[in-house]
Protein backbone atom coordinates (compact mmCIF):
# COMPACT_ATOMS: atom_id res chain seq x y z
CA UNK A 1 0.00 0.00 0.00
CA UNK A 2 1.39 3.25 -1.19
CA UNK A 3 1.19 6.52 0.78
CA UNK A 4 0.68 10.06 -0.03
CA UNK A 5 3.15 12.42 0.60
CA UNK A 6 0.95 15.43 1.30
CA UNK A 7 -1.80 14.17 3.35
CA UNK A 8 -0.67 10.54 4.38
CA UNK A 9 -3.19 8.61 3.26
CA UNK A 10 -2.85 5.28 1.99
CA UNK A 11 -4.21 4.48 -1.46
CA UNK A 12 -3.41 1.31 -3.89
CA UNK A 13 -3.63 3.57 -6.88
CA UNK A 14 -1.03 6.22 -5.97
CA UNK A 15 0.07 8.65 -8.71
CA UNK A 16 3.43 8.26 -9.24
CA UNK A 17 5.12 11.43 -10.52
CA UNK A 18 8.66 11.39 -11.51
CA UNK A 19 10.43 14.76 -11.31
CA UNK A 20 14.30 15.44 -11.93
CA UNK A 21 14.54 11.37 -11.47
CA UNK A 22 12.61 12.01 -7.84
CA UNK A 23 10.01 9.73 -7.61
CA UNK A 24 6.82 11.25 -5.89
CA UNK A 25 3.52 9.77 -5.03
CA UNK A 26 0.23 11.15 -4.83
CA UNK A 27 -3.49 9.92 -3.54
CA UNK A 28 -5.03 12.77 -5.90
CA UNK A 29 -4.04 15.47 -8.47
CA UNK A 30 -5.11 18.21 -6.13
CA UNK A 31 -1.90 17.05 -3.39
CA UNK A 32 0.42 16.95 -6.66
CA UNK A 33 -0.62 20.48 -7.65
CA UNK A 34 -0.09 21.30 -4.02
CA UNK A 35 3.23 19.59 -3.35
CA UNK A 36 4.74 20.55 -7.46
CA UNK A 37 3.12 23.32 -9.04
CA UNK A 38 5.07 26.59 -8.98
CA UNK A 39 4.08 29.36 -7.12
CA UNK A 40 2.90 32.92 -8.69
CA UNK A 41 5.74 35.75 -7.17
CA UNK A 42 3.28 38.24 -6.94
CA UNK A 43 -0.23 36.65 -5.61
CA UNK A 44 0.89 33.64 -4.63
CA UNK A 45 -1.76 31.58 -6.28
CA UNK A 46 -0.61 27.73 -7.32
CA UNK A 47 0.48 28.01 -11.16
CA UNK A 48 -1.68 25.11 -13.53
CA UNK A 49 -0.74 26.68 -17.06
CA UNK A 50 2.31 27.74 -18.56
CA UNK A 51 2.34 30.75 -16.33
CA UNK A 52 4.80 33.67 -17.68
CA UNK A 53 8.70 33.36 -16.95
CA UNK A 54 10.50 36.68 -16.66
CA UNK A 55 13.40 37.90 -15.49
CA UNK A 56 14.37 34.86 -12.90
CA UNK A 57 10.41 35.13 -11.71
CA UNK A 58 7.28 33.31 -12.09
CA UNK A 59 4.34 34.68 -12.78
CA UNK A 60 0.10 33.28 -13.01
CA UNK A 61 -0.81 36.21 -16.10
CA UNK A 62 0.78 39.24 -17.61
CA UNK A 63 -1.41 41.15 -14.55
CA UNK A 64 0.58 39.49 -11.99
CA UNK A 65 3.81 40.48 -14.16
CA UNK A 66 3.01 43.63 -15.23
CA UNK A 67 2.33 44.42 -11.04
CA UNK A 68 5.69 43.90 -9.87
CA UNK A 69 7.24 46.22 -12.83
CA UNK A 70 7.72 44.18 -15.99
CA UNK A 71 6.68 45.24 -19.07
CA UNK A 72 5.58 43.51 -22.15
CA UNK A 73 3.55 40.52 -20.89
CA UNK A 74 0.06 40.46 -22.11
CA UNK A 75 -2.70 37.67 -21.23
CA UNK A 76 -3.73 35.86 -24.58
CA UNK A 77 -7.71 36.38 -24.91
CA UNK A 78 -9.70 35.79 -27.37
CA UNK A 79 -13.40 36.93 -27.48
CA UNK A 80 -15.91 35.43 -29.75
CA UNK A 81 -18.16 37.66 -31.79
CA UNK A 82 -21.59 36.82 -32.58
Amino acid sequence: MNQCEVCGNKYENCLKIVVDDEVHLFDSFECAIHALAPTCQHCGCRILGHGIEAEGGVYCCAHCSRSVGLEGARDNLTYATA
